[in-house]
């Protein structure tokens, strides 16, 4: 059977604008004389479309989105992810659901069975599991279709909760049941630098045990946080792969299952599709709200640095804005990394000294601070001077303000609200700051366009004199390595001692993750690059007792 893979950038919402990249791609397909075209989950929708799904409105735009399509559908057949309406009063009002079109209408229509809840997905919030299982028939063979976590399940039986009862599924293992000669898989798999090798796994798994080719269509895009990189492939049923589409863009390609043409993906090492995920993310984010310009505070620190050129990379270097708000203590090499950082990437820059700012401010609340020692308060007020200014150069010209804190700052509370952690997207949140060294000579392999002297320096906030990270921080290394065991892997502060890192460094650092779950809610979207970043994938309760 001739199958055309079509992994596509959907937008949440966006009914016309997905309907169009859909029937183009059918279009397409229908040209080079392809059989059955197949597009990723909610394609209709854009995913994760939250509760949106509970205005009647946007159903209502679903289904008719849905008719268009299948009326571009005469001459070929297609399988395109959307919601569907639960006719069943017991249960949920809506399926998650994969239409069958052909001859110009909805032919069958296929429902997602293992409805994920864990990290950042919460749809049994509006979904019904299916129940039941059928195949599809097209030109004389048989299609099991499943769409994405149907697909991921590694035990033989997952527990799956319908309303009032509790009942046991495996959609692989049902389906395989009715001899199907195919497997069809419409997913919505967000990218992870840390579990993508899993995946595949799976998937390679999933082929030799059923021993049933698989066809496996991923979208790509970024809906806020999530970033989804694509992938999408064809798997014989001995697990070998000869098609993989692009990661981190668009791309159609046609497969002749009985015999595939190869075309697969250059592997790459993680650092690197991190640096893809993130412009990706950073892209989209800016199209599909509607700007086209970003500002952020340069201050000669690597953090800054890299999202600066990060942005350059997403927007173009007419479309990033770097402002420099030197005050007392910043050092001269501060200053002159920042403006040497800005040239090499032929950004605009501005100078704004706040020493004369601060100074007012501290003036102003000396009656309310009479007789206390100089500390925190005062640090502060530096970086919410800064926090103010570039919100509003944000506001007087439209641009979105780019957070520059990295995830082992977010994780331990070490940036200031309302300040440094200002920002309209955070484009480091999810990155360590072990991996932003190893993102900005990424970045610098061609030729240095961040300064060295940014990379090799010290990391300090500079808020007073001769301050340092590691005044109130172990090394980075050790860091990074302790919050990695308890955010991503969920050790103990036992576990994590067992593992050969000192007591008081361990309750120290975990007692500073807990006690700063209030500046993390209040924080900006944080790009999601890895199994566990804060946001939508990690509650945590902002007022409880931590042992």
């Amino acid at each position: 059977m001739k199958i055309a893979l079509a992994q596509l950038n959907y937008h949440i919402g966006n009914f016309e604008d997905n309907a169009q990249k859909i029937i183009e791609a059918i279009q397409k397909a229908e040209q080079q004389q392809a059989e059955l075209v197949v597009f990723s989950e909610l394609a209709v929708t854009g995913y994760y479309p939250h509760d949106l799904l509970e205005r009647k409105e946007f159903i209502e735009q679903a289904e008719q989105t849905i008719e268009k399509i299948a009326s571009a559908c005469t001459n070929i057949a297609a399988l395109v992810g959307a919601p569907s309406i639960n006719t069943d009063s017991d249960g949920k009002q809506l399926f998650n659901s994969a239409f069958f079109l052909k001859d110009g209408q909805v032919q069958a229509i296929r429902h997602k069975s293992l409805l994920p809840t864990y990290d950042i997905f919460d749809e049994y919030r509006h979904f019904e599991p299916n129940k039941q299982f059928e195949l599809i028939e097209l030109n004389g063979k048989k299609l099991a279709v499943t769409i994405c976590e149907d697909l991921w399940d590694e035990q033989p039986t997952h527990n799956v909760f319908g309303k009032n009862k509790l009942y046991t599924c495996s959609p692989f293992e049902e389906l395989s049941k009715l001899k199907p000669d195919l497997m069809i898989n419409l997913s919505a798999s967000p990218f992870s630098h840390n579990q993508a090798n899993w995946r595949k796994n799976v998937l390679v798994n999933k082929a030799i045990h059923y021993q049933l080719p698989i066809v496996y269509v991923n979208q790509i895009g970024a809906q806020t946080e999530i970033v989804f990189d694509g992938g999408s492939c064809f798997l014989k049923a001995d697990g070998s792969i000869p098609v993989e589409l692009a990661y981190f863009q668009e791309d159609f390609q046609i497969i002749d299952t009985d015999n595939p043409k190869a075309h697969t993906q250059a592997q790459t090492d993680y650092i690197a599709k991190i640096h893809e995920a993130l412009v990706l993310g950073i892209r989209d984010y800016f199209q599909k709200s509607g700007f086209k310009d970003a500002v952020l505070g340069l201050s000669g620190g690597i953090d800054s640095a890299l999202v600066c050129a990060l942005a350059v990379d997403a927007l173009g270097k007419d479309h990033v804005r770097g402002i420099l708000m030197p005050s007392k203590y910043s050092s001269d090499h501060s200053v002159a990394d920042a403006v040497q950082l800005a040239e090499n990437l032929g950004i605009q820059y501005d100078t704004v000294p706040i020493q004369n700012m601060v100074n007012e401010f501290e003036k102003q609340l000396a009656p309310l601070f009479e007789n206390t020692p100089s500390g925190v308060a005062e640090e502060n007020i530096q970086a919410r001077t800064r926090g103010t200014l570039v919100m509003a150069v944000s506001n007087k010209f439209g641009h979105i303000l780019l957070n520059t804190t990295n995830k082992s700052e977010c994780a331990v509370g070490y940036g200031t609200l309302y300040g440094d952690m200002n920002g309209g997207l955070a484009v480091l949140g999810d990155i360590y700051k072990t991996d932003v060294y190893k993102l900005s000579h990424y970045i610098n392999r061609e030729q240095e366009i961040i300064p060295i002297n940014s990379i090799q320096k010290p990391p300090s906030a500079e808020l007073r004199p001769d301050q340092k990270d590691t005044d109130s921080l172990p090394d980075y290394d050790i860091l990074d390595d302790i919050l990695f065991n308890y955010i991503e892997l969920n050790k103990s502060p036992q576990e994590i001692v067992e593992k050969g890192f000192e007591q008081e460094t361990v309750n120290k650092i975990i007692k500073m993750v807990n006690q700063n779950e209030y500046k993390r809610f209040q924080a900006p979207p944080i790009l999601r690059v890895s199994s566990k970043a804060f946001g939508f994938g990690r509650k945590m309760p902002l007022v409880a007792k931590y042992d």
